[in-house]
């Protein structure tokens, strides 16, 4: 039977019945389920490789015979080789794709991780940890670029906030797999199970992960580049949520690598697995990520930060209590508040920028991540000098930093929202800018 013609013109690369055009994912679909474990498992692997060495910094401190502050380099040297790399990084997964530049990230850094527990000394384990993070570099901002072209605006936040979650429970699952794999074998050991571990994450992570829909290759032009980034350091409403991401980060650098010491220390005097299996609070930061799309919808993006501010607060205030169990339910409030806090602050970061979105995440994960490096040195430091005391005081400082942001954010939109009804002239808005 010869085909029916309808007289329709066809239209050449025009969608049919047969090839309908590619939907965002959301909610419910298959592809949606696919995407969400595959980027959660990148998630665990970055997390668990990024904070390998830091719930084994006094086994390490003991093994090479140096400080707090000397060992937590091996932690700092990986936040803060991720921070200088994630812009460039960024910029080439705008040419050469967001799924291509997570693999290859993935492979080198779950590769370097397999070597790390073979460093000879303290030196050449902060170098490998340095390669490492700078290979972890393309992960983020490159999954955050990609959630933010493949999923639907309603359900971004969600999707975000499932990243993150794999994030904690990386983060915890690491930190517990070296605690007790050190105590029973030796810190290598620990880090030797971390690689393994991840290397499962990496497996899943190729064979979940749909491919890419809505990325467009753009030509890798570095005044391109940099005109996008001055674009965004211009933007007053990044710079701040860059701000947030970095404070909010230095207070979790800060406490959880010096939290080790102060529990293997007197009067706690933990074993090395018990002081691993502290970290189990992380399962708290899966869920107050997972949960920050209600929240935000619930109280608005400010209103969510105001309450991991003040969760985050009362966390280290509990925590200078020489109880374990006080400890322990502050860095539940503490790891409850800076999860729920960085999810909001990254999926605003999306949102917000309209053109060039993977250098605008990489700008918030170089802030973020400088934090971090910031955090655990100085809380290090300030632990080696003068006790917890002094690292809840540095973390302190930065929650404040974060209501500060928050509080100026809030008065600027009202300012704003007075110029737009007419009942403050526009100038006045300038200062706030």
């Amino acid at each position: 039977m010869p085909p029916v013609h309808t007289g329709a013109p066809v239209i050449p690369g025009a969608s049919t019945p047969s090839s309908p055009a590619p939907q965002p994912h959301s909610p419910g679909r298959p592809g949606y389920r696919r995407m969400s474990l595959a980027l959660f498992a990148a998630g665990l692997a970055t997390f668990a490789l990024l904070y390998s060495t830091q719930a084994l910094l006094p086994a390490i401190s003991a093994g090479f015979g140096v400080t707090a502050g000397q060992a937590s380099w091996t932690v700092s040297a990986a936040t803060g080789a991720l921070a200088l790399f994630v812009l460039p990084l960024s910029a080439l997964s705008e040419r050469f794709g967001r799924t291509r530049m997570m693999t290859w990230s993935m492979v080198i850094a779950v590769g370097v991780g397999l070597l790390v527990p073979l460093a000879p000394n303290v030196e050449w384990l902060i170098v490998l940890r340095a390669v490492q993070g700078a290979a972890i570099a393309g992960i983020p901002a490159s999954a955050m670029a990609y959630l933010a072209e493949e999923v639907k605006p309603k359900a971004l936040v969600a999707a975000i906030g499932l990243f993150v979650a794999g994030n904690s429970i990386g983060g915890m699952s690491g930190r517990i797999v070296t605690g007790w794999a050190a105590q029973l074998w030796g810190w290598r050991a620990g880090l030797l199970t971390v690689g393994l571990m991840a290397l499962v994450c990496a497996v899943a992570f190729l064979v979940l992960l749909p491919r890419a829909r809505f990325f467009r290759p753009a030509s890798l032009n570095p005044r391109a580049v940099g005109r996008t980034v001055a674009g965004h350091l211009r933007d007053p409403l990044l710079l701040r949520l860059y701000g947030i991401g970095a404070l909010f980060m230095t207070v979790f650098g800060a406490v959880y690598t010096v939290i080790g010491y102060r529990l293997v220390d007197e009067p706690f005097s933990l074993g090395q697995g018990v002081v691993g299996s502290v970290f189990l609070v992380y399962l708290v930061g899966t869920v107050s990520s997972a949960a920050a799309g209600r929240l935000v919808a619930r109280a608005g993006r400010r209103g969510a930060l105001y309450l991991a501010v003040t969760t985050t607060a009362l966390g280290l205030l509990l925590s200078l209590s020489d109880s374990l169990a006080a400890i322990l339910a502050g860095l539940v409030l503490i790891t409850a508040g800076f999860f729920a806090g960085h999810a909001v602050a990254s999926a605003a970061v999306s949102r917000t920028a309209r053109t060039g979105r993977a250098q605008a995440s990489a700008l918030y994960q170089s802030a973020y991540y400088l934090g971090s490096s910031a955090g655990g040195t100085l809380g290090a430091l300030a632990y080696h000098s003068s006790g917890w005391a002094a690292t809840v005081g540095i973390a302190l400082f930065a929650v404040v930093g974060v209501a500060g942001i928050t509080l100026y954010g809030s008065h600027a939109a009202r300012t704003a929202r007075l110029v737009g009804s007419g009942a403050v002239p526009a100038a006045v808005v300038r200062p706030l800018r």
